[in-house]
């Protein structure tokens, strides 16, 4: 054997060790990330799942949330503690202008849905050709209605199927509506109880919605808005503790 051989040989045997040792790192590592699973497997990795197990586990806490007020009621309902029945009397003073106890009464019904299928292909004589944004119902077409409908002094709000009170935050993502960690597709149904006419008024003055009523009769985004004598919004019972940030070291 030649010398250039027998030193090419030496690097091998040095070098076959540390790559045998780098390779069981990396197939440890992995099992250790995977926990047994696949690292590649759709179903743990893809949006609407993710989406879908953050919702089952608010609807949980939710009805975790309910059975304790539940319980919190009854207790302090057996109290004869006058500083606890004072509080109890504040708290049911306070309770209805802060969302917490049902409304009923005549309101409003309005829906907002997406332009249909096949919008974007059409041909819009006059019209500028729209973009993919313009044919769906964004955060601020929901905002808008639901601050018109304060604006013309609703009793109560409701969005979907949750109460709306004035820390509630309605927010979208894609063409998805997050309200109170819930998620949303459209048509958006929002419902008010208050005078009518005032209602229909605040929408009718407002920029914002005189604005998405314009591109729903461009481009065929859905404005539907309905009477109703007798509706029922109930109360809101998420959490009512104000998050927010502070500086570092605070």
């Amino acid at each position: 054997m030649t010398a250039a051989r027998r030193r090419s040989a030496t690097v091998w045997r040095a070098v076959v060790p540390v790559v045998a040792v780098l390779a069981g790192l990396t197939f440890a590592m992995s099992g250790v990330a995977a926990r047994g699973t696949d690292l590649r497997g759709g179903r743990s990795t893809r949006l609407a799942d993710l989406i879908e197990t953050v919702e089952q586990g608010n609807a949980r806490r939710a009805r975790d949330v309910s059975a304790l007020h539940d319980q919190v009621a009854a207790l302090t309902a057996k109290s004869r503690d006058a500083s606890v029945e004072g509080a109890q009397a504040e708290a049911q003073r306070l309770s209805p202008p802060a969302g917490l106890t049902a409304v009923t009464g005549p309101g409003l019904t309005i829906a907002l849905n997406d332009a249909p299928a096949g919008a974007i292909d059409r041909a819009y004589p006059g019209l500028p050709t729209p973009s993919p944004d313009d044919l769906v119902v964004h955060q601020q077409d929901v905002q808008a209605v639901v601050n018109a409908l304060w604006a013309g002094g609703a009793d109560a709000i409701q969005l979907m199927d949750q109460r709306v009170i004035s820390t509630s935050a309605v927010r979208c993502v894609g063409n998805t509506l997050i309200l109170q960690g819930r998620v949303y597709s459209p048509p958006y149904t929002i419902t008010a109880i208050g005078d009518t006419d005032r209602l229909f008024g605040a929408l009718s003055r407002s920029t914002a919605v005189h604005k998405y009523r314009q591109y729903a009769a461009a481009y065929g985004l859905g404005y539907q808005v309905g009477t109703r004598s007798d509706v029922m919004i109930p109360a809101y019972t998420g959490a009512l503790d104000l998050r927010y940030a502070t500086p570092a070291g605070d």
